[in-house]
């Protein structure tokens, strides 16, 4: 049987539809990379202008500097710290905010409130609170008699990091918790009645149940953490700019001061390359870790 004209043209009418969206949405997305990779080949002054081909020798300078080496470092222990101990606070979290209580309501909109507050401002916030002089973090442990005098949080490279690690974890709860209550919400409450009359603990619950049904949320709320945890530019800069000695510099930081403070665009985009390659390379292989798990889980005994 031969097909009519308008059989063939109506399945090319929904990509036809969508083509101007996609071509724009190319566009945005493909010209910074492409525009990133020629000043990652090229060498640049400071103020952007292209004065010739080097080559690799950007990627060189930039595996050759011992401060992108910390940075490296630091932006691996960051992101593991933050997002390991967003995750291991969040779900018991959300375990409370999806019981029947009273005023959970406004418990949850307590919780979820610091997101809606510029990240930037909740820096300044903490970079007051951890002050020497004033902040209510000193002033508070002093009152208590826990300390002898001011603590130096923010001006001593020993405590400036796992500080600034600290705060990550508590503006990510937000985010991470409300992803988590979706998927409790999601979980129907027969299997925990079933499983109460079979007489199963609320451990035994939460290990045989809850965590299986709520291990897609939460490996979402990892791969998703990951990449916003990786490239969070406005804690460690508000707080300390990288210092002191340069001992809280992440990727982000050092590729913002490598850029913008020390005029060497050129590096910089050889920077951010590389912060691409390391993350699309986790995504990918993450997916396909978990994916594998899941296939191995559903297979029949």
């Amino acid at each position: 049987m031969s097909r009519s004209p308008r059989a063939a043209v109506a399945p090319r009418a929904p990509w036809l539809l969508i083509v101007p969206s996609l071509v724009l949405a190319l566009f945005i997305i493909s010209y910074p990379i492409f525009n990133i990779v020629y000043q990652s080949l090229h060498e640049v002054s400071r103020f952007g202008a292209i004065r010739g081909f080097s080559g690799l020798q950007n990627f060189y300078n930039v595996f050759e500097d011992p401060g992108f080496i910390g940075s490296l470092k630091r932006t691996v222990v960051w992101t593991v710290f933050v997002v390991g101990g967003t995750v291991l606070i969040s779900v018991p979290v959300a375990l409370v905010l999806n019981q029947d209580f009273y005023g959970r309501g406004l418990a949850r909109t307590i919780v979820m409130l610091p997101w809606s507050v510029s990240l930037t401002m909740t820096a300044v916030v903490w970079r007051w609170a951890f002050n020497d002089d004033y902040g209510m973090v000193n002033v508070t442990l002093q009152r208590l008699g826990l300390t002898s005098g001011p603590i130096h949080w923010l001006a001593t490279p020993e405590l400036a990091f796992p500080v600034e690690i600290a705060v990550g974890i508590l503006v990510s709860i937000p985010f991470t918790t409300t992803i988590l209550l979706g998927g409790l919400s999601s979980v129907p409450g027969d299997i925990y009645e079933a499983a109460r009359i079979d007489g199963a603990s609320a451990w035994q619950q939460f290990r045989l149940l809850t965590l299986p049904l709520l291990k897609p949320f939460i490996n979402m709320t990892i791969l998703l953490n990951v990449i916003y945890v990786f490239n969070s530019f406005p804690i460690i800069w508000v707080m300390t700019q990288g210092g002191p000695d340069d001992s809280t510099h992440i990727l982000v930081t050092y590729l913002y001061e490598l850029g913008f403070r020390l005029g060497r665009p050129g590096e910089a985009a050889a920077v951010s390359l590389i912060m691409l390659a390391v993350l699309f390379s986790f995504s990918l292989v993450y997916l396909r870790v978990q994916g594998r798990r899941g296939g191995e889980q559903g297979e029949p005994a």
